[in-house]
């Protein structure tokens, strides 16, 4: 070996120390702030169903309703694939796994509401209805049948509706502590948010109700739903969806956006509300560069057009929801809301075709940037970020059932932990310090 280089350098011995502590609140506001995405499993949708229409059996039964639709008007999968316009490649792979899917496993996310599509009842009625559901939702959990994830919208917290939500969401939580403790997949929506300041009342809520119950500090999360113009822009001209990020301490999961309510409030007229209405994407970019590398996750709305009727009109149908939902996925809105059990069809086509189309180009590339030799992609010169899209984008894949670990591990030849690793760096740093 030849003799080494001397190195030559200029600044003073204590300068990097220096700076290091000159920029250590700011390193412990980009920790707090900045965590980066929890890496948990994110549904592909959220389904409400009205306090009252709610059953032991209502996801069966969804599931049941959308294999019936299948069955009736598009009962095979070249007949799904003309509907869809899918390729003949993709046609049986994604018609299959729908089907397997609407079986298995038909709603991902179920919120019980008790917001708009309960509406306003006698205090003793929806006390009951409240109480009944943290009975249902307990005993789904506990037999095996429960969504992944499962929760209440209450009532917003303005004044005319505030004693209201906050009594609803005091019987269902507490009822689910009578009846064994909350469930992992707990999730709570809290809707028509206009304030930062009620985001920080409702975390007074959590913290009360955990000291109340003896739950751990910080147990109990929400969902911010922003159904208004001022939940985007505040009267100052800033946005006030980062604020309401801020005011809920760790605790908000999700930002979800409200088409109708929002669209309505911001003029546009009943034949164009629509989640591709430009004042939809705008309110939805605000959202995403708001919730970006907080962990809080975005989810996209729906649409009120719903696949019944004749076969006509059913294929419209779940060809315009096909388009949002592919249109949503491409704008990295990886959930949406479904509000017919017919639309479930179309959602997990959708979401289907998205990851099977894309999964050989993002293994290959994922793969020859493992192995640092470019390979077949060899015209693409992708970073750490671009690992770690491709990465999220496999993982996503594999939650829904859209891939298979098998597939994914013979075309990238990582685990689903090596995958893990790229797609949430920050977060296997911490581990690996913990340890």
């Amino acid at each position: 070996m030849g003799q080494q280089e001397s190195v030559t350098t200029s600044l003073a011995s204590g300068v990097s120390a220096e700076i290091g502590r000159s920029l250590a609140a700011v390193d412990a506001e980009l920790a707090r702030r900045y965590p980066g995405d929890p890496g948990t499993r994110q549904p592909v949708h959220t389904v409400y169903v009205p306090g009252d229409v709610f059953t032991a059996d209502t996801i069966r039964s969804w599931g049941d309703q959308a294999l019936a639709a299948l069955d009736e008007h598009a009962p095979d999968a070249a007949s799904l694939a003309r509907v869809l316009g899918l390729s003949d490649a993709l046609a049986g792979p994604v018609y299959e796994r729908v089907r397997a899917k609407l079986d298995r496993e038909p709603v991902e996310d179920l919120r019980i509401d008790f917001e708009d599509g309960y509406g306003t009842r006698p205090d003793a009625e929806e006390d009951e209805a409240a109480a009944r559901a943290a009975r249902l939702v307990h005993a789904a959990y506990a037999d095996g049948t429960a969504a992944p994830y499962t929760g209440i919208r209450m009532k917003c917290l303005e004044a005319a509706v505030r004693d209201r939500s906050i009594r609803t969401l005091d019987i269902f939580l507490s009822g689910l502590m009578k009846a064994g403790g909350l469930p992992d997949g707990l999730v709570l929506t809290l809707p028509k948010v206009t304030y930062a300041e009620q985001v920080t009342a409702m975390v007074r809520l959590a913290e009360e109700f955990e000291r109340a119950l003896g739950l751990a500090p910080g147990r109990i999360g929400f969902e911010i739903q922003i159904e208004t113009s001022q939940a985007v822009l505040a009267a100052d001209g800033t946005a006030t969806v980062a604020r309401m990020i801020d005011a809920a301490g760790g605790r908000a999961t999700g930002l979800h956006y409200g088409t109708f309510d929002y669209s309505a409030g911001v003029g546009v007229s009943a034949a164009h509300q629509s989640s591709d209405h430009p004042a939809a994407d705008h309110a939805k970019a605000v959202m995403q560069v708001a919730a970006a590398g907080t962990g809080v996750r975005v989810c996209d709305g729906s649409t009120n057009v719903l696949p019944v009727g004749p076969s006509a009109r059913v294929h419209e149908a779940w060809r315009l929801h096909y388009r949002l939902t592919r249109r949503a996925l491409a704008r990295a809105y990886y959930q949406g809301w479904d509000m017919h059990p017919a639309h479930l069809p179309t959602r997990y086509a959708a979401v289907y075709a998205f990851y099977r189309e894309g999964l050989e180009p993002a293994a290959a590339r994922l793969a020859a940037y493992v192995a640092k030799t470019g390979g077949a992609v060899a015209d693409v010169m992708d970073e750490p970020a671009t690992a770690k899209a491709l990465s999220g984008y496999l993982l996503r894949g594999l939650d829904c059932g859209a891939l298979d670990r098998d597939e994914v591990g013979r075309l990238t030849g990582l685990t689903r932990a090596d995958l893990e690793a790229f797609a949430i760096p920050r977060r296997a740093a911490r581990r690996a310090t913990a340890r």
